[in-house]
């Protein structure tokens, strides 16, 4: 039987290349400090003898442990999967792993996930919060001694960074839009009406519409297709119908698109759909569906810029001594117009909120 190769240590590499182990120490670490021949030599020597730095010592010295995690709500939403890529891609161009977790928006899993990752030594959080006002979640972020950044929606009265888009002004953008092509009876197909995204996307649209001196027609109650088939065959069926529809998110636009389609309802020729958030196959159903659409890879990369920006600021082996001043990142979207506004396709697709 064949003896097991010795897993080369640090001692082993600092002799073959001829230096102290503070200086392999010093090259594991980045380099710093460390002569460019020198620094040349050592690698060299550790890529031969394929030797791997013990973490779990690095970490009981306090030493960085090179991973980070990503708090969401869902993977399968595509704003938080494309967020996912775009953290993951800055995390790797930084040598870093991406530890990715879950919440469906419930506070509870969401503080046991922070917990868990908290044990686990990352180095830095990135959440989007289930609930901004929750205090236990802003007690709790504010107690970490590492950095933590905000994607999509803030952690209120926190010195957490934030970076998000102008939902308000998105579906401003998004109403005004629907008025100026002549709709005069608007209905908001929304649900989750807790969430900070939404509440300001609601706010977008009542303001939008009360200004132009018509009725708000706000529905909350969507949570699946059926749902959304029940409050669209219902305001279909009122005395005063809506012909437009604005919703609120992705997965509602495309619920209320097949229930206009169930209930043969012309779009747009009797309702006319816009809906928040792009997604795919946007551009190829019949009509094609017009969208505000959110610089999402965007959004995800200045996310794990601006942490890694504060990764660096404390020194390797120390952990954050006080808050970081507390900044808002905030990101204008898009307005991309298809057919189901009423827009001709080949028309200009874009144009930017203010």
């Amino acid at each position: 039987m064949s003896r097991k190769k010795a897993i080369p240590t640090l001692s082993e590499v600092a002799k073959r290349a001829g230096v102290g182990t503070s200086t392999v120490s010093r090259v594991i670490n980045g380099g710093h400090r460390v002569d460019p021949v020198t620094l040349a030599r050592v690698r060299r020597v550790i890529d031969s003898l394929g030797y791997v730095p013990n973490l779990a010592a690095r970490i009981l010295k306090g030493y960085r442990t090179r991973t980070m995690g990503l708090v969401i709500p869902s993977i399968a939403d595509p704003f938080f999967s494309g967020c996912a890529e775009a953290i993951q891609a800055v995390a790797h161009a930084n040598d870093s792993l991406l530890i990715v977790v879950t919440t469906q928006n419930d506070p509870r899993t969401e503080i046991e996930n922070v917990d868990v990752l908290r044990r686990h030594r990352v180095d830095g959080l990135i959440i989007a919060p289930a609930n901004s006002q929750n205090e236990a979640l802003r007690q709790t972020l504010e107690a970490l001694s590492i950095p933590v950044v905000a994607i999509d929606r803030p952690v209120a009265s926190s010195s957490v960074t934030s970076v998000l888009a102008n939902n308000f002004c998105g579906a401003k953008l998004a109403t005004q839009h629907l008025l100026d092509h002549g709709y005069k009876r608007i209905m908001c197909l929304t649900g989750e009406s807790t969430l900070y995204t939404i509440r300001e996307r609601i706010s977008g649209y009542q303001k939008t519409v009360e200004a132009a001196g018509l009725k708000s027609m706000l529905d909350t109650s969507v949570k699946d297709y059926k749902s959304t088939e029940y409050a669209i065959e219902t305001s279909l069926s009122s005395s005063d119908p809506p012909d437009a529809i604005f919703s609120t998110k992705n997965s509602t636009t495309i619920y209320a698109f097949e229930a206009l389609q169930h209930f043969k309802v012309p779009i747009p020729g009797r309702v006319a759909l816009l809906g928040y958030d792009d997604f795919e196959l946007a551009s190829t159903l019949r009509p094609s569906i017009s969208v505000i659409e959110q610089p999402i890879e965007e959004i995800g990369r200045l996310a794990a810029e601006s942490l890694f920006a504060q990764m660096l600021e404390i020194p390797q082996g120390k952990r954050r001594a006080t808050p970081a001043r507390r900044r808002q990142i905030q990101l204008e979207t898009r307005l991309v117009a298809r057919s189901s506004c009423g827009c001709s396709p080949r028309l200009p697709e874009a144009a930017e909120s203010q």
